[in-house]
């Protein structure tokens, strides 16, 4: 309670800090809210000299961030719960150098609503990440679950009534973003093998059917049936849950407060483990029913409900009917808040709906939204990265006609027929064989010869004695990545067309060019407005024919904004991340230097660009871009070395050479 926090000395660092913010008229309402967070923090701040370090970042805070002062005091308190003072003072640092160029949006940065604010505070966290165990629990989920559900971190800091608790529902398994306990990595096994066990053996119960203290002693009684069930499919999780369950003592909740969590928890323990006793006759009695039932039907999908609601009236006293309910030592870290076991009669329309958190899936228009992807960018005055940045959106560009591209190529057919020529040469003459088929173009005598060896000496031979041959392809993939920027919309000189049509010609000819060689090719624009909002517009995936519906985003594409090209690079990067083929490439087309909005240093997004471009070829992606800018000279070398850009100088010609562009890079 707060009347046991120490108070500020009247004559220490507290309150001469406190003297300090009132003498400042835009800052004077602050001095007791700095007085209110510094007795909250008194708990986390051991020293005198760490109450002096808190009040240097205040009065830090004032000449460098002032806007960002109120957000940090709320929330300091509650920080210090999740990092040190030093974490504390180095995100605050971060905070204070990273917006100093944007005043007015340091207070979003201090009140945790950037992605960069979060991630900036999570390299802070004490304890394990679950980004740096993720891959590990995903191989044991696919190991051992045969399951390949998306993992989501949620962040654990902030008011105690609003923390999430680990959950399963619809967009897969949900754990906290990091877990500050001497055994993190077996709360994180032991989590995802209790969400594995529900999703497999649970069904949900309908919720109205059911008082909320019969919810909590049906999910007791269902958490320790689906860990019997994972216990009997992997032995060693027994120890393992055992380990980390609570062992409340008998009589420990003082009075005035609910006891059922306790008394439940007690239940759950003897429910996992025969040897403890819980030193209650009832529970004792219902230790054992439970025993009997899961021997003789461990699937029943009502037993948990029919021993949940028999238990009940057993134990019920007066106190439950208190509203504080006692939780020391009753919290089970690694289990889930059990959402996924009760259905809603409100959520249901028809009688064969389920919960919409139990497994089923979205509706139709919400299946295509992308939701935003946070990527770093690269500071170059401070020679480090600014995590999560970058917020880029990606959605295609309304449907067009497709009649426009068609009549780009016909204004373009002497090209197509020289290009034919050199295309020509590139499709591949040589032929694969295919072995081991079971059919195909001819017999393999090798194979043939070996299954009637088999065959004599009295083993069953292999059937697959047959080889086809089949064009040896290049396997390339490419993506086109088209500076969509405002600039775009200019004329070209002496000519009624804009940069963009010409722009729109060029990717015509080339998306022709690439299908009749038939490589893997997917389509993309970007245009932005400041870091918060990179549009990356996806006008033909990698899955996607080169249609009429293709074509008539191409033709629909507008040009806006400016050009934050690291954000788009990296975006497109992670496209192609998955491709499988040889040989990567990311064709770009631009008309000027990366530039935005909020950058006034011209150097800051060329380097930017030039680390992306770096991040590329480093998982074996490599960067091409086609500019059109007549001042390239001065920067394009900079950002994709001396052989990784061509300049257009005679504009019109761009849809012939950013074709034959292509056809070199990849022969």
């Amino acid at each position: 309670m707060r009347s046991t926090l120490r108070l500020p000395d009247p004559s220490g660092p507290g309150a001469d800090t406190a003297r300090y913010l009132s003498e400042i008229p835009d800052l004077a309402h602050l001095a007791p809210v700095f007085l209110d967070s510094l007795r909250e923090m008194a708990g986390h701040l051991g020293s005198d000299h760490e109450v002096r370090e808190w009040c240097a970042v205040v009065k830090r805070m004032t000449h460098q961030a002032r806007g960002g002062l109120a957000p940090l005091l709320h929330h300091a308190p509650r920080l210090l719960e999740v990092v040190t003072l030093d974490g504390l003072q180095a995100w605050t640092q971060f905070g204070i150098a990273a917006y100093r160029h944007q005043p007015f949006q340091v207070h979003l940065y201090f009140n945790l609503e950037t992605a960069d604010s979060h991630a900036a505070l999570q390299k802070q966290r004490r304890g394990i990440l679950l980004a740096d165990v993720e891959r590990q629990l995903r191989l044991t989920l696919r190991a051992f679950w045969g399951e390949d559900c998306a993992i989501h971190p949620f962040t654990q800091w902030g008011d105690p009534t609003r923390r999430q608790s680990p959950h399963l529902d619809k967009l897969g398994f949900h754990l906290p973003d990091v877990i500050d306990h001497g055994a993190a990595l077996d709360i994180y096994r032991a989590t995802i093998a209790h969400l594995a066990a529900h999703k497999r053996w649970s069904r949900p119960f309908m919720a109205d059917n059911f008082s909320q203290l019969q919810h909590l002693s049906i999910e007791c009684f269902e958490d320790a049936r689906v860990e019997t069930l994972a216990r009997g499919l992997h032995p060693g999780l027994g120890r393992l849950f055992l380990s980390l369950h609570p062992r409340p003592l008998p009589g420990s909740v003082p009075p005035g407060w609910n006891p059922i969590r306790h008394v439940l928890t007690r239940l759950s323990l003897a429910l996992l483990d025969p040897d403890h006793q819980p030193g209650d006759a009832v529970l004792d009695e219902f230790a054992a029913r439970f025993r009997a039932e899961i021997a003789t039907d461990p699937h029943d999908p009502n037993l948990s409900a029919r021993l949940g609601v028999a238990l009940l009236p057993r134990i019920r006293t007066a106190d439950f009917a208190l509203a504080r309910i006692w939780f020391d030592d009753t919290i089970a870290l690694y289990r889930d808040d059990n959402r996924f076991l009760w259905q809603f009669l409100e959520d249901t329309d028809s009688k064969d709906d389920f919960h919409s958190d139990h497994g089923t899936a979205p509706p139709a228009e919400t299946e295509a939204l992308v939701p935003p992807v946070h990527w770093p960018e690269w500071d170059y005055r401070r020679a480090e990265y600014r995590p999560e940045w970058t917020t880029v959106f990606e959605a295609p560009p309304p449907a067009g006609d497709p009649a426009p591209i068609a009549r780009m190529l016909d204004r373009h057919a002497d090209t197509a027929k020289r290009l034919k020529r050199v295309i020509d040469r590139l499709k591949p003459q040589n032929r694969r064989r295919i072995r081991h088929q079971a059919d195909g173009d001819d017999i393999d005598l090798d194979q043939a010869i070996t299954a009637l060896i088999d065959r004599r000496a009295g083993l069953s031979p292999d059937s697959r004695i047959h080889q086809s041959h089949v064009p040896a392809g290049r396997n390339i993939a490419v993506l086109v990545l088209l500076d969509l920027s405002h600039s775009l919309n200019d004329r070209v000189a002496g000519s009624d067309q804009t940069l963009l049509t010409l722009a729109q010609e060029a990717t015509a000819l080339l998306a022709w060019a690439i299908e009749q060689l038939g490589d893997s090719f997917a389509v993309a624009g970007f245009s932005s407005k400041t870091r918060l909002e990179v549009r990356y517009m996806p006008i033909k995936s990698f899955a996607e024919p080169w249609s009429d519906l293709a074509q008539g985003r191409l033709a629909a594409a507008q040009a806006g904004m400016a050009t934050r090209m690291g954000a788009a690079l990296r975006h497109a990067g992670h496209h192609l991340d998955s491709r499988r083929e040889d040989k990567k490439l990311v064709l770009l087309v631009s008309d000027g230097e990366p530039a935005d909005i909020d950058e006034d240093d011209e150097d800051y997004l060329k380097w930017d660009t030039h680390l992306a471009v770096g991040e590329l070829h480093a998982r074996g992606i490599h960067t091409f871009c086609m500019t059109v800018d007549t001042k390239a000279d001065s920067y394009i070398a900079d950002i994709f070395g001396e052989n990784g850009f061509a300049v257009i100088d005679q504009v019109e010609r761009l849809p012939e050479k950013l074709t034959a562009a292509f056809l070199s890079l990849t022969r």
